[in-house]
């Protein structure tokens, strides 16, 4: 093929020369035909000004091999050759019909340089597709992220402000009845020994007052599973105090912490209400309850303030509550957390932990001299660097090493063993005249009767010491003491009397593994 084209090229060649001898005239026009060629090709080649030259590139691109580009250009030559020959309309024509031609060629070849350079649409569809999973990808994390974000913060915020929560009493509308009824319902269920009539009773009585936690769930609302918790109580705003009546939680919501935001609710309310005491008799099951709640056994408010408002019942233990007017009780868990961490904040300003001593070397021997073979292991603590620092004595040594150590475990052993006891005489019913001292300003002449008062609470003070009670036998000794002075103090038959009877024939019981007879 490209033999067959340079003898074509040789015998145009040959052509025009015969046409240059025969139109001699016309060199002048010819000349300027000549030059108007040749500035098109010098612009050609510089591509800066025809619209095809990108075309050319094109087409190198696809064909560097081939030489095409090549063999167009050397056609544009011998093309403005031959026209030196011929007339300016005919060299125009030629000169068109070539650009014509060329720019068919362009055209062919830009389409088929279009082919490959054009984006395939299912390419650019998956491209969009993926650049959208991207996007949607962004938003999902931004979104798990902010729910995240929501999550942690839900978590810091204070519980009870998503807490619903009311304060009802017997105002006369239907939905405070509603409530009220529920209420009932909840105590007959929890306080079973509770008579069903007093419950009622105290429930609709218009001077007492109820605070309740309600369920979220609206399937239940305005119905008794409506009410998770509630506190029934009677303020007496004229001397600061309120008396509670009933307390009690939802079988199906105990042991979630409703027990206690519900207390602190109720101390919230007092101290907005201006409740300085909160006074309430607990049988066994609930003594515990209560003090984990701040009660006390111990009465600090002036008698006369609550005698004759309140009656005493027989089987409870009094306990009271000082409700302080300053604090935010919904927010004792965040005090003390602030509180904890300002304690070890400053313990760490004093501590020496983050002190570190080199090791000792490996032919240390410490100082034997005026130590005891018992006392060697202690020694040989004490020579570490750093105990002395920290604030170790030998004798704090010898107590947790050794015999010391048996000790000190032989002691703690019998301290839970006593209070054990203790507690199993505190919770019986009949325990209930011997759980605080007599109180001596009401019973005058008790101190002339009994020279050795004694009582439970004084008896777990001096458990709680750990250097009183050596043996059981000294507890059992106390505890029959406390009897005697019952019996010594007051009338045969009385109320009295016959609970430090049955006590001592539960102590003979709780006491038989030592021999002992009632």
């Amino acid at each position: 093929m490209d033999h067959s084209e340079d003898q074509q090229k040789k015998r145009k060649l040959d052509e025009v020369s015969t046409e240059n001898d025969m139109a001699a005239g016309e060199e002048i026009q010819a000349d300027n035909a000549t030059q108007h060629m040749d500035d098109d090709l010098a612009t050609s080649g510089s591509g800066s000004k025809r619209p095809t030259d990108s075309n050319d590139k094109k087409k190198q691109r696809l064909n560097p091999e081939n030489g095409e580009t090549g063999k167009l250009e050397e056609e544009k030559k011998e093309n403005g050759e031959a026209n030196k020959s011929k007339d300016t309309s005919q060299e125009e024509d030629k000169s068109g019909d070539a650009v014509n031609k060329e720019e068919d060629k362009d055209e062919s070849m830009q389409d088929a340089s279009g082919d490959k350079d054009e984006t395939n649409p299912a390419e650019t569809h998956e491209n969009k597709t993926s650049e959208e999973g991207n996007d949607t990808t962004k938003e999902e994390t931004e979104f798990e992220r902010t729910t995240k974000n929501k999550s942690k913060k839900d978590k810091n915020e204070n519980p009870y402000k998503s807490l619903r929560w009311i304060v009802v009493k017997n105002d006369g509308r239907p939905e405070s009845l509603i409530k009220l009824v529920a209420l009932k319902s909840l105590f007959s269920k929890q306080l079973p020994k509770m008579p069903r009539a007093y419950i009622a009773r105290l429930v609709f009585d218009q001077r007492h007052t109820a605070i309740a936690i309600l369920s979220d769930d609206p399937a239940v609302k305005d119905t008794d599973e409506e009410v998770i918790g509630s506190i029934c109580y009677r303020a007496f705003p004229e001397m600061r105090f309120a008396e509670i009546a009933f307390c009690a939680v939802s079988a199906t919501h105990q042991v979630k912490g409703y027990g206690t935001k519900l207390m602190n609710l109720l101390k919230q309310e007092g101290a907005r209400t201006g409740i300085e005491y909160f006074i309430t008799y607990a049988d066994n099951y609930a003594i515990g309850y209560f003090k984990k709640q701040g009660f006390s056994k111990s009465i600090s408010m002036p008698k006369g303030r609550y005698q004759g408002l309140i009656k005493d019942y027989d089987g409870g233990t009094m306990m009271e509550c000082y409700v302080h007017p300053s604090i935010d009780f919904t927010r004792i868990p965040e005090m003390l957390a602030a509180q904890r961490k300002f304690l070890l904040d400053r313990i760490r300003l004093k501590a020496n932990s983050y002190k570190v001593y080199d090791p000792l070397p490996k032919d240390f021997s410490p100082h034997w001299e005026g130590v005891s073979r018992a006392n060697e292991a202690a020694a040989r603590a004490m020579a570490i660097p750093g105990m002395l620092d920290a604030g170790w004595t030998l004798t704090d040594l010898l107590a947790a090493t050794g015999q010391g150590k048996d000790v000190d475990r032989a002691k703690m052993a019998l301290k839970s063993e006593l209070l054990a006891m203790v507690r199993k005489v505190e919770e019986q019913q009949f325990a209930w005249p011997f759980r605080e001292p007599v109180d001596t300003t009401e019973v005058k002449d008790y101190l002339e009767v009994i020279k050795e008062p004694i009582d439970i609470s004084t008896i777990d003070k001096r458990i709680r010491k750990g250097d009183h009670y050596k043996s059981k036998q000294m507890l059992y000794a106390d505890l029959m003491l406390m009897v005697n002075n019952c019996k010594l103090y007051n009338e045969p038959g009385s109320t009295y009397v016959q609970c430090a009877v049955s006590l001592e024939k539960f102590l003979g019981s709780l006491f038989r593994d030592m021999g002992t007879r009632s």
